[in-house]
């Protein structure tokens, strides 16, 4: 017999305008690098594609959910334009993006990963 999963989901949030939606710069961004901050249980550092001519910096708590060399080389999505934030001393500029559940009360979380064919820097509307 199989087991019933009891799935658990965050209730929606409140209703915001679409000027304040589209402020959101979302991007598609490859991984060029990804390891494990030192001193850090949570931490991944990612090194990233975002398009540019510049590499970008984006600290992730995921590391309970990823190993860091499972990570290069995919595509994933990110919000660019929220104000770097310093953690472990090292600037994260930027956010990315995750779907978090719960399965029989433990917490899952997936990177939003997408299509190898989109090219880095493509932007989410």
């Amino acid at each position: 017999m199989e087991e019933e999963l009891n799935i658990t989901i965050e209730p929606l949030s409140e209703e915001i305008d679409f000027d304040t939606f589209s402020k959101s710069d979302m991007r598609v961004v490859k991984i060029l690098d990804c390891k494990a901050v030192e001193k850090s249980k949570k931490l991944l550092h990612f090194t990233l594609d975002d398009g540019t001519d510049k590499e970008r910096t984006i600290l992730s708590g995921i590391h309970n959910y990823y190993e860091p060399e499972e990570l290069i080389g995919k595509k994933v999505v990110a919000i660019l334009n929220i104000p770097p934030r310093s953690m472990m001393g090292i600037d994260s500029c930027g956010m990315l993006l995750s779907a978090v559940h719960e399965v029989n009360g433990e917490e899952k979380l997936n990177l939003l990963m997408v299509d190898e064919s989109i090219p880095a820097g493509a932007k989410l509307y």
